[in-house]
């Protein structure tokens, strides 16, 4: 059986890379969500006007690869303290969210935040939002597998 889990957590190159380093991961797509602009391009999405965050959605099959090893990756991939910002990414598309898609994952998501918002490794509140999973919108051919395609490695490893 196969699952999917969305995730935004800055440029959506980095993360997919990321996610494509677990075990047992299927497959790892980039795209758009969350957004009020049907079928949004990359130029729409990076003028921060069309409400979508970059995302990677990820496929996995959760007897293998459990949905919480997932969570502990997205949390230690980026900083999710920063609103509507990733490093010298700024804008709403980089914002830090988990898009889930079903019960259990948005009871999960928010466990491992609050896990996490209590363990004192951040300073600052955790400003990630955890919402629905709405539609999808697959990036352009050129930003799937980006840093494949670049001879470039893993940026974040986790």
């Amino acid at each position: 059986m196969t699952e999917l889990a969305t995730f935004g957590a800055g440029c959506f190159w980095g993360v997919e890379s990321a996610f494509r380093t677990l075990p047992a991961v299927l497959d790892v797509k980039v795209g758009y969500e969350g957004g009020m602009l049907p079928n949004p391009s990359y130029k729409d999405v990076c003028t921060d006007r069309t409400g979508h965050a970059e995302v990677a959605q990820v496929s996995f099959d959760p007897a293998v690869l459990p949905y919480e090893r997932l969570l502990e990756a997205f949390w230690n991939m980026h900083d999710p303290t920063t609103p509507n910002r990733q490093g010298p990414d700024v804008g709403s598309q980089y914002r830090s969210v988990i898009f889930f898609h079903s019960p259990e994952q948005e009871a999960a998501a928010k466990a491992s935040l609050a896990r996490l918002a209590s363990s004192g490794r951040f300073k600052r509140p955790i400003v990630t939002q955890i919402v629905p999973a709405q539609t999808f919108y697959p990036a352009e051919e050129y930003h799937q597998r980006y840093f494949e395609k670049q001879g470039i490695a893993p940026t974040c490893h986790i």
